[in-house]
């Protein structure tokens, strides 16, 4: 299969999924910059070596790293301080390669070979118990960073977006047939005055309303 201009791009960005590029993922970014829309200057992990890569699949000029998206630095590593940490979750949330372990209201660790340095987890966190600690020496961009980590951090990160879709169809299959439910049960019941009927057919249009908001949700379509 021939690959794409963006697809060629992606391949040559290190997978980090931090998001300093100013997109969602790398996948946007490679996309943007197959567009024209971007320039191949904004990925502070890949470094001026990764500017470089991208120059000579673009023909376009190596330029420095614009410094607003971040500097080139040595890869850093996510450490959980224990003792501080309440167990929120939500920089398991913020996670794009899954390398966080734990569960509500229990302690959280980094899985030190699966994180990227994203700096995504730091944030989130209401205790700041979370340090990024450099791993790498002088090492940066490509330097501190192997095609195999990338490969590795890319296809969790793919794992994880389809996880997450496929977890929120199922809930919303759940909620769909809970609404459907909902609906036999009041068309059920029994009203025996004018009172009754009123509020029965205003509880079955606030139920449709949702089962419509959810279609439309679910088609894509604005509400």
């Amino acid at each position: 299969m021939t690959k794409t201009l963006a697809d060629q791009i992606e391949d040559l960005l290190p997978q980090t999924q931090c998001t300093k590029c100013g997109y969602p993922a790398c996948r946007p970014y490679a996309e943007a910059i197959a567009s024209g829309e971007a320039d191949i200057n904004r990925c502070p992990p890949g470094g001026m070596e990764g500017v470089a890569r991208l120059a000579r699949l673009t023909g376009r000029p190596v330029i420095p790293i614009n410094p607003a998206n971040g500097l080139e630095r040595p890869r850093p590593v996510a450490f959980i301080d224990e003792n501080l940490c309440i167990g929120c979750t939500l920089c398991i949330q913020a996670c794009p390669v899954d390398a966080i372990l734990g569960a509500p209201k229990q302690m959280h660790t980094i899985l030190p070979s699966l994180c990227t340095g994203c700096d995504l987890c730091v944030a989130p966190c209401p205790v700041d118990c979370i340090a990024m600690i450099p791993v790498t020496g002088e090492r940066t961009g490509w330097d501190a960073w192997s095609q195999e980590q990338a490969d590795a951090a890319r296809a969790r990160h793919d794992f994880r977006t389809e996880r997450l879709q496929r977890e929120k169809e199922e809930n919303d299959a759940r909620l769909a047939a809970k609404a459907l439910e909902k609906m036999r049960a009041v068309t059920a019941e029994e009203t025996n005055t004018a009172e009754e009927l009123a509020e029965k057919e205003r509880k079955r249009a606030i139920i449709a309303a949702a089962i419509e908001r959810a279609r439309q949700k679910a088609a894509g379509k604005p509400e």
